[in-house]
């Protein structure tokens, strides 16, 4: 994941919800390796929004699963889920953190969402990934 694919990927996320009426967003894209590359909040996103993105993107590359597989994880095994969050740092196990590959199938990263419902923060993150080049995996 670089500069350009992550702003690429924003652009696309903070477009698709403009389209679709959604609530302010804030979006975190991180490289494979955690890493924030580049985040952007829209005007009216509240002020842990940023976090909660990070969770959700960081808690899918922890685990290898988008975060909408983290949440059906969390209410299977609520007892994992807490330990990892414990060992593992930020981690939010609901939609809206999903994983990005690249066109040969690598990980390159995951992208995070917070704002409206985890269904319509999950939904961004795709249309955002897809308007890179980019295919996502949400869990």
């Amino acid at each position: 994941m670089n500069l350009d694919l992550a702003r690429r990927a924003i652009g696309g996320a903070l477009g698709h919800a403009a389209s679709q009426g959604y609530k302010p967003l804030t979006v975190v894209v991180l490289d494979a390796g955690g890493h924030v590359v580049a985040a952007e909040r829209q005007d009216g996103s509240s002020n842990k929004r940023f976090e909660v993105a990070y969770g959700k993107a960081s808690g899918a590359l922890a685990l290898g699963m988008g975060s909408r597989a983290l949440m059906a994880r969390a209410e299977q095994q609520p007892y994992f889920i807490a330990a990892v969050s414990r060992s593992v740092g930020a981690l939010v196990p609901v939609p809206g953190g999903v994983l990005v590959m690249d066109d040969e199938g690598a990980l390159v990263g995951a992208v995070g969402i917070s704002g409206d419902t985890s269904d319509n923060d999950e939904s961004a993150a795709l249309a955002g990934i897809t308007s890179a080049g980019l295919s996502g995996d949400p869990g």
